[in-house]
């Protein structure tokens, strides 16, 4: 019985003196600037050269099956990548390599590369 107290007495001090000494600072320490916190209207504006193109927004085009279903993404009319959904199992890519080519499933000498799964997204 004696251990379990002594151990309850030295940890309840252990717990008790860690905020006294955690208070210790050292005295050269300059305060930080207070930040201004910018208006919703001005997060809303970018400045002229930071502005996003529009022209290299995917255009994303969704052709749904019976057994699985299928985006093609395009970036100025160009397909480069597809994703292919199964009904059963994890979605795959295909991904273009050879600009302006047609990509089909299957057709390996058209520049598309071996389907690709995710393994992790961070």
């Amino acid at each position: 019985m004696r251990p379990a107290i002594l151990l309850f007495v030295c940890s309840s001090l252990a717990w008790t003196t860690s905020p006294i000494l955690a208070q210790n600072q050292p005295d050269n320490l300059i305060p930080l600037p207070e930040s201004e916190t910018p208006d919703a209207e001005e997060l809303d504006h970018l400045p002229p050269e930071l502005e996003l193109d529009p022209s290299l927004e995917p255009e994303i085009t969704i052709h749904e099956g019976k057994e699985e279903t299928i985006e093609e993404y395009r970036v100025n009319g160009e397909l480069y990548m597809i994703k292919i959904t199964p009904r059963i199992g994890k979605p795959y890519y295909l991904l273009n390599r050879r600009p302006g080519g047609t990509v089909h499933r299957g057709d390996m000498e058209s520049g598309v590369t071996v389907p690709m799964w995710e393994i992790y997204r961070f």
